[in-house]
């Protein structure tokens, strides 16, 4: 069959949005993106077990219908099998049902919507008796067929002739209804080819986002499983990390978490984070700045820049442009104070310090130290040398690590300054956490961050607690 026939039934969404997570209505559509080729086609990304779970929520749960083969089985099995012999993600073949006819969470669907489960061989002049389109009628012949369709079809043309049958194809632009839209890549082109609407593919990836997409909360340091890419998450935005160096002096590597492209593509792209942390950048205008963390500071005068025991060796040649990403800070000058940041410890009492300008940070665990300062060397002053600086507050975890208390069981991501207490094993598992990235700490330095949401599950889990 060719695509012409393909054109959807319009899906039934009322019951499905009683469940769908605030993060995933919050999510921006990318219509050039939908889905990674990965998990497009990752057959393996759900057990029977697991499909049968997900379908509790809804009359898909209890049905049992004729398979392709004459056999009788569940509805969860007959996705099964289906994913298994055409090589499609039984998650995909989950979120059409829900798109094309609100089947994973309808508690009592017509025959018809069970008939023409995702809309297989309907065209916009069909009607549902018209006799050329019967024979795709039925539960398991219109899974079957739409996953071959995916995979022998609109997949199998973009791998041998490098578009699909109406000429979809990765960086290739098309109109989808009057909006100029270029596929990144081959699932996404094949999801236009079976449904050539926006607002179709929209509500496919707000189901996907909603079920299987994960809130990976600020301070996540992740990886990008296709590309290798790293980047951080940060208020809703991922930043690309686009240097070793960068990654290094301002990260720890142990934290990077690897994600799926869909997953980081439900992300609007932040600011690059591609120089080192104190880098000393050197303005097309002259001026000289230090980079702390986003900020740059102003170096008044090369006076200044010797007395820090700044080189101009160290210097980074910056365009007014790289320096727009950043803001800029309070200038450094002559009365300034280890701008850079220095730990310095009390001979007396041990403790130890972080000091900028002119500030000393008191650091009230040897956790928060290696967490935060792992490769910084500590140099020992005398109480007196400590005393002309005022005090301020202590220093805390950084956002995206992982915290526990001594002989207590939670664990906690820290993220916009809280301490968000992870649900569970699963959950912690499922980020993709390790449980050798965790800092076991005292209660006190623990209390420093106050206590925020509790992280869960993304996805089919927390759905199922909303239906019961």
């Amino acid at each position: 069959m060719r695509n012409f026939l393909f054109s959807k039934l319009t899906a039934v969404l009322l019951a499905f949005s009683l469940f769908i997570p605030l993060l995933a209505q919050a999510s921006t559509f990318n219509p050039n993106y939908l889905i990674s080729d990965n998990d497009f086609t990752d057959m393996f990304s759900m057990e029977l077990g697991d499909i049968q779970a997900f379908l509790e929520k809804g009359y898909l749960g209890n049905y049992k219908i004729e398979d392709i083969d004459g056999h009788s089985r569940y509805a969860s099995e007959i996705i099964w099998r289906a994913a298994q012999r055409n090589g499609i993600s039984p998650k995909v073949i989950l979120v059409m049902l829900q798109k094309e006819q609100s089947l994973v969470t309808d508690d009592d669907p017509t025959q018809n919507q069970l008939d023409w489960a995702l809309g297989y061989g309907v065209c916009d002049g069909c009607t549902l008796s018209d006799s050329d389109i019967q024979r795709w009628k039925g539960f398991a012949k219109q899974i079957n067929s739409t996953t071959l369709q995916f995979s022998e079809g609109y997949l199998a043309d973009l791998n041998s002739t490098g578009t699909t049958v109406v000429g979809f194809a990765p960086g290739v632009a098309c109109s989808i209804d009057g909006t100029t839209v270029v596929p990144a890549n081959n699932a996404t082109a094949a999801l236009y080819t079976y449904t050539p609407h926006l607002e179709g593919n929209e509500n496919f990836s707000t189901i996907w986002n909603a079920w299987f997409s994960r809130n990976y909360p600020t301070g996540s340091l992740v990886q990008d499983s296709e590309t290798g890419g790293v980047w951080l998450i940060q208020y809703g935005e991922r930043r690309p990390i686009t240097s070793q160096a960068a990654l290094l002096s301002r990260f720890n590597e142990d934290m990077i978490i690897p994600v799926s492209a869909t997953d980081l593509g439900a992300y609007a792209i932040g600011t690059p984070i591609s120089l080192p942390n104190y880098s000393l950048l050197w303005a097309d205008d002259g001026a000289i700045y230090l980079l702390v963390d986003d900020t740059i500071r102003h170096i008044d005068t090369m006076e200044t820049f010797y007395s820090i025991g700044f080189s101009t060796d160290d210097l980074v040649k910056v365009t007014a442009e790289e320096l727009a990403y950043y803001s800029e800070g309070a200038p450094i000058t002559l009365d300034s104070v280890y701008p850079q940041g220095i730990l310095l410890q009390d001979a007396r009492t041990g403790g130890v310090y972080f000091v900028e300008d002119g500030v000393k940070y008191p650091i009230y665990s040897r956790e928060i130290l290696e967490a935060r300062f792992e490769d910084k060397t500590i140099k020992p002053v005398r109480p007196d040398e400590l005393e002309p600086y005022d005090t301020g507050a202590p220093v805390k975890f950084a956002d995206g690590t992982l915290i526990g208390v001594k002989n207590e069981p939670t664990v906690y991501l820290i993220s916009e300054g809280l301490r968000r207490p992870i649900a569970d094993e699963s959950t912690f598992l499922g980020f993709g956490f390790k449980w050798t990235s965790v800092f076991w700490t005292d209660e006190k330095s623990a209390n420093l961050h106050p206590l925020g949401d509790e992280l869960e599950n993304t996805g089919f889990e927390n759905i199922q607690e909303a239906k019961s």
